[in-house]
């Protein structure tokens, strides 16, 4: 490179030393995990990808990182090293790994039956506290928040007569495959990177940006969108807040067209007991929640307004005799039923969030302020217990401003070296969550870490 030629600078990052310290970091990651090396290979003979589930190589790492055990905010890796960790299962375990309520509610249940195909007194009561966390008579179970949210969809469609499905471009809900779709230059375009997608998506779905009320409303004119699937902040392509007023607006836009408002609050329920609908008095006609409600059990839950449930309960009166397409015989298994019961009475509680959201704001402005010393163009957005860093000066607001501002490559150096630090994020952007179990202290050594990571990196360190 001649003299004169500037160094690459990538997001305010000097890619050079950037790529240096990448370079580093895998060495020592090798160096430090040969058992996890060893059980990586081994599980490649048998293993598709290496890995129970090929996102588990989205790590960043020069091989499948494999765990051990955990408990509360630490885990232990197959060679030892404790990590603190921040990703918590990615929402799965945001109550801490194995919560000692909930894991002793599944030691009881585990020899007094683990699945039935028949009620008890757990769902009754799961239901109970449901209907007063979140406002919503009716409830519903399955096994993951994707299969909740595909019930949810196949009900409304039976119940309102219309097919149409509107999404916010830049969703998540899961893998049900209507939502993956996208908007490029303004157009609904099918989600290249799903696979084995034979029918056209946007016959029926319909996708506009986030905070545009104004395109919202334009697509529920038409009369034919049976309900608008949501998160209340988007939070896989980048947090994305939504500006004052918004939810409260799309409210009276879904009731004067007559479509039903959905709300996927799995992620959103960092905010507090009632997720964001409760934290923001909301009233939507259907909710879903994934995996937090059970503590880290496989399970997930979704509600109906009375008047949206007695309309999908009628449909399916209406409908002819054979199986409806919903549910599956392991929905509400009594395994999955005491692990909500525990969660919802011991866990999601004002007096458990009430700390996790002290202890995320007090990361949330330690991120800022290392962001600031190092003269970084980022911005920190903060989601109850929910925090993450975007490589944008000020916060996104809608789909596609956030994914312009993803760097996969600059977000896996930054993931490795943390985890070379003892720390672990995340892996699918740059998200934190905080436990139960979360300190201030892990709160600073996770601070201090970053600032180790940024110091010789950043564009305005000493060369």
């Amino acid at each position: 490179m001649p003299h004169n030629t500037p160094p690459e600078i990538r997001h305010g990052i000097h890619w050079g030393r950037a790529q240096a310290l990448l370079q580093q970091e895998v060495a020592a990651f090798t160096a430090r995990n040969p058992r996890s090396q060893a059980l990586s290979q081994r599980a490649q003979a048998h293993l598709m990808f290496g890995v129970p589930l090929h996102w588990m190589t989205d790590w960043g790492t020069p091989f499948a990182l494999q765990v051990a055990h955990a408990q509360g905010t630490r885990l232990v890796d197959a060679d030892g090293h404790t990590l603190l960790d921040f990703c918590l299962g990615d929402t799965g375990a945001m109550f801490g790994h194995s919560p000692p309520v909930v894991a002793q509610a599944l030691a009881r249940q585990a020899s007094r039956g683990l699945t039935t195909m028949l009620a008890g007194e757990d769902a009754a009561v799961v239901g109970e506290l449901l209907c007063a966390r979140f406002g919503l008579s009716h409830w519903q179970f399955a096994m993951t928040a994707t299969d909740a949210n595909r019930y949810v969809l196949r009900w409304l469609r039976a119940a309102s007569g219309r097919k149409k499905l509107l999404v916010f471009n830049g969703c998540y809900h899961g893998t049900i495959e209507d939502v993956f779709v996208d908007l490029v230059d303004g157009v609904p375009t099918q989600r290249d990177s799903l696979l084995g997608q034979v029918h056209d998506l946007t016959a029926h779905t319909v996708v506009v940006e986030f905070n545009d009320l104004a395109a919202l409303e334009a697509a529920l004119a038409s009369g034919d969108v049976a309900c608008v699937l949501a998160e209340p902040a988007l939070t896989n392509i980048g947090m994305v807040l939504p500006e004052p007023g918004f939810w409260q607006a799309v409210q009276t836009l879904t009731r004067r067209y007559g479509t039903a408002l959905v709300l996927d609050e799995t992620h959103t329920i960092s905010c507090g007991p009632g997720g964001f609908s409760g934290a923001h008095g909301l009233q939507p006609d259907a909710i879903v929640l994934g995996k937090p409600v059970g503590g880290g059990l496989p399970c997930a839950a979704y509600g109906f307004s009375a008047d949206w449930a007695a309309r999908v309960v009628q449909a399916k009166r209406d409908a002819p005799p054979g199986h409806s397409g919903v549910g599956t015989t392991l929905c509400g298994n009594m395994l999955a039923m005491a692990a909500m019961r525990a969660t919802l009475e011991s866990l999601m509680t004002p007096e458990v969030f009430a700390p996790m959201l002290a202890t995320a704001t007090l990361l949330a402005e330690g991120l800022r302020s290392s962001i600031a010393r190092h003269g970084l163009p980022w911005c920190v957005t903060q989601l109850g217990a929910r925090t993450e860093f975007q490589f944008r000066v000020t916060p996104p607001r809608n789909g596609s401003e956030a994914g312009a501002a993803l760097d996969s490559e600059l977000e896996h150096l930054i993931h490795l070296a943390l985890l070379n630090r003892g720390v672990m994020i995340t892996p699918f952007h740059n998200m934190m969550l905080i436990c139960p179990d979360t300190t201030p202290a892990d709160v600073h050594t996770l601070l201090a870490a970053f600032d180790a990571v940024l110091g010789p990196i950043s564009a305005t360190a000493a060369a």
